[in-house]
């Protein structure tokens, strides 16, 4: 949200466009039949990329330790009405592009977890997601299973893909979360630590969106779960979550719920 003074238009404009198919979505159970085809096809259109300025940049955020919260965070506190809403950063960036514009047209602000490979063929994604006001991490090198890999191997893929993010924004990002598996196991948070990142990423709302199983069934599954603190993992490069973004961002504002970066969650 950029004008302070449009937050009531915002949320009328919102509910008004999306109310009711938000209510059809929950009500509809998993099956959907009439799910967005390929991410191309999405009826959303793709935001600009925002490219870098000329001018020189703030210093992009870096991790650091937040007192009371354990290595391996999954949620944040229960007793304040905000959630983070996080996604995997791979696949189309018109997509990534897409969601993006859609969550800062509520006002809402994300987080990415940005895969190296994926900088590597579209580096400028990295700052537009930091323009936009989100937070950016680190997501592996490769996106293969770390939780398989030997200790050299798995450092490399955390460290490989924090020089990225350094080489692009200043910083090797905020947060790291582990690749092909929910939960870092102790060797993976030790090597974490090694790089530079004090805290491990995970989550308590799965999406599965990955899963394509339509806009229907994501909505319906993180919408049945998400509750203060929530951290729930989505992804780019799906159009069943573009499809079902500003559904669940109606239903966050109609709870009171507020998307917010993982930082301003846990801070």
């Amino acid at each position: 949200m950029n004008a302070p003074d449009r937050p009531v238009h915002r949320r009328s404009a919102l509910r008004a466009g999306a109310g009711a198919a938000l209510a059809a979505a929950l009500a509809a159970g998993c099956a959907d039949p009439d799910s967005a085809g390929p991410a191309a096809a999405s009826p959303t259109r793709p935001e600009p990329e925002k490219r870098p300025s000329t001018g020189a940049h703030a210093p992009a955020p870096t991790p650091h330790r937040i007192p009371g919260q354990p290595v391996q965070i999954d949620h944040g506190p229960r007793d304040r009405a905000r959630v983070a809403l996080t996604f995997h950063g791979q696949g189309d960036p018109a997509v990534a592009r897409t969601v993006l514009g859609t969550a800062e047209r509520a006002g809402a602000r994300v987080t990415v977890l940005a895969v190296g490979s994926w900088l590597d063929e579209h580096p400028g994604m990295a700052r537009r997601i930091l323009d936009g006001g989100h937070d950016l991490g680190n997501h592996t090198q490769h996106h293969i299973d770390i939780s398989s890999m030997d200790e050299t191997r798995a450092y490399a893929e955390i460290t490989d893909c924090a020089q990225r993010l350094r080489r692009l924004t200043g910083s090797i990002g905020t947060w790291f979360r582990p690749s092909r598996t929910r939960y870092a196991t102790p060797l993976v948070q030790r090597l974490a630590a090694r790089a530079g990142y004090p805290h491990v990423l995970s989550y308590d709302v799965d999406s599965l969106d990955f899963t394509s199983p339509g806009a229907t069934a994501v909505t319906r599954k993180v919408a049945g779960e998400i509750r203060n603190g929530s951290v729930v993992s989505m992804h780019f490069g799906y159009a069943d979550t573009v499809a079902a973004l500003p559904l669940l961002l109606t239903e966050l504002d109609r709870r009171g719920l507020r998307a917010v970066t993982t930082t301003e969650l846990l801070t």
